[in-house]
């Protein structure tokens, strides 16, 4: 049985998770990482995506982030997200409206940089609809 760490995680609203895990697979700017118990010290940006953590019970549970940071030391891990909310309860016109107003700033862009980062998170949403969607 492997070691387990705190883990939280916190949006704006509220405190969705604060328990024991195995470990939190998490949507690092980098790609994803695996968080264990006794992992080095990092801190790294979130981008949308799906957080999966194992509780120490054995229990799996998925939550849709939309961008934030991870705060990762050997004896916890704290993701503060910018939106959170279970994969159960997402809504697809919540994703649709996020997608639709991701297009908007990729049109009102002023200069290729803005471009270049409004088209970058249209694509993780894109990716992120079609990976907890049904067609």
């Amino acid at each position: 049985m492997a070691e387990s760490f705190q883990f939280e995680l916190v949006s704006p609203e509220r405190l969705l998770v604060s328990e024991q895990v195995e470990s939190v697979v998490i949507p690092g700017a980098e790609g994803e990482m695996t968080v264990m118990a006794n992992h080095a010290p990092v801190m790294t940006t979130i981008k949308p995506g799906v957080v999966t953590l194992k509780a120490a019970s054995g229990q799996e549970d998925r939550y849709v982030v939309f961008g934030g940071f991870a705060d990762i030391l050997p004896t916890g891990c704290t993701l503060l997200a910018e939106s959170a909310v279970p994969v159960k309860d997402i809504d697809r016109a919540d994703i649709a409206r996020r997608i639709q107003e991701a297009r908007e700033d990729v049109a009102d862009a002023k200069d290729e940089g803005s471009r270049t980062k409004a088209e970058q998170f249209l694509n993780q949403l894109t990716t992120l609809e079609g990976a907890i969607l049904p067609a």
